[in-house]
């Protein structure tokens, strides 16, 4: 098995670490693993699809405050 070794950990994501590993009962080591595991077990290809999906529904989301409603801009127009 390999051993991987992180330099340079800034310490407040180390606190955060070893916060969360106390947290859910592991080491330091098993709750880095998990969370590696976790990450790397959802497919490049979904992130891809999930990324495309949230640009979506940003195109389709409600107007910004301050906008003219679509309902206000009909009305206007059937006014004409």
């Amino acid at each position: 098995m390999a051993t991987l070794h992180v330099r340079r950990v800034p310490d407040k994501l180390y606190e955060r670490l070893k916060a969360r590993a106390q947290a859910d009962g592991r080491s330091l080591s098993a709750e880095v693993l998990m969370i590696l595991e976790r990450a790397l077990a959802r497919p490049p290809s979904s992130q891809k699809a999930l990324l495309q999906s949230l640009q979506r529904r940003r195109r389709f989301s409600p107007a910004k405050a301050g906008a003219p409603s679509s309902f206000d801009l009909l009305r206007e127009s059937r006014e004409r």
